[in-house]
């Protein structure tokens, strides 16, 4: 592979469309560096020009101004490497319906150019559980085995970057599970992945790093656990063995009592749970129970995107 430390690098990137004389700006100076061997989410709500910039990736849409970059090739000076690079997974199921999988991954092999004894169609059938589909009609596949046929296709040409937008959406848990499995794996042999996604466990289940983007504004781009230490709340409950009074100490806290479970709420950067339960122990107050939680990849993303919006 070629030596280059961010598979994707975009730098003040306009896109500007006219729908009834109206001027929409979908993508405002929009940065990103994506790490070469990374699993990067871009996350955003419906219209924030996730898709319009997926679409610039894959020669779909012509930015009006910037820079960008894919695998150290910029796509302004060598269009058709730049493309050849990248395998993207649209969220149309685009399929032809006359086609069974193997037909459509040796098409699609074939206009890549690969010969055929370099051809991975087989392993990628059994990786993507379609081996047993391997002679249907795509029109008789579920929706999730569409989902699985497009990535597929974008992997038919061994790609230094793939692209997923929206990979699972439409496909039950346990097929979602097996294609989160997959995407690792296709990650730790070296292929650099992007994926927008609706379902933020998801992306706090796969991704390394993360940008969020709304109305064509990058509002934050930094690593996962960063992120999440955004919103640092952490929730205790306790169940606690007969009659008990808040203690004094414990007002700090938000203290809800709710007949025999005590809940509180505790920054996780400032106090740790033990010191928590040192009052309680102080206080003789005698639990039996106790249970936490914190906040996830959601509450982040809730939060910028509303402090954004005008």
């Amino acid at each position: 592979m070629s030596d280059y430390k961010y598979s994707i690098e975009a730098k003040n990137v306009n896109k500007i469309f006219f729908k009834r004389s109206k001027e929409i700006r979908a993508l405002i100076d929009f940065n990103i560096q994506i790490k070469k061997g990374s699993i990067h989410g871009l996350l955003g709500p419906n219209g924030a020009g996730k898709s319009t910039f997926i679409n610039i990736l894959g020669g779909l849409v012509k930015k009006n101004t910037g820079n960008v970059s894919i695998c150290g090739i910029d796509i302004d000076r060598d269009a058709k490497l730049s493309k050849y690079k990248i395998g993207i997974v649209p969220q149309e199921l685009n399929i032809d319906p006359f086609f069974s999988p193997l037909e459509l991954l040796e098409l699609q092999a074939g206009l890549y150019g690969i010969p055929k004894s370099k051809r991975k169609t087989d392993e990628i059938l059994h990786n993507l559980k379609l081996n047993e589909q391997r002679h249907a009609y795509a029109r008789t596949l579920s929706g999730g085995m569409r989902r699985r046929l497009l990535i597929a296709k974008a992997l038919v040409h061994s790609p230094e970057m793939l692209i997923l937008d929206e990979p699972t959406a439409g496909v039950d848990i346990e097929i979602r599970s097996s294609v989160w499995n997959y995407i690792k794996k296709i990650n730790n042999l070296g292929t650099t992945i992007c994926l927008t996604t609706h379902y933020l466990e998801e992306a706090e289940n796969l991704c390394d790093n993360i940008s969020i983007i709304n109305y064509g504004k990058k509002i934050k781009e930094d690593s996962k656990q960063n992120l999440l230490k955004i919103i640092s709340n952490k929730t205790v409950s306790f169940i606690i063995n007969g009659k008990f009074q808040i203690p004094e100490d414990l007002k700090f806290y938000n203290p809800i009592k709710n007949e025999n479970e005590l809940i509180l709420q505790y920054d996780k950067n400032k106090t740790n749970l033990k010191s928590i339960i040192d009052v309680i122990n102080k206080n003789k107050i005698d639990f039996k129970e106790i249970n936490t939680s914190e906040s996830d990849l959601e509450d982040v993303f809730l939060k910028l995107t509303k402090n954004n919006e005008n």
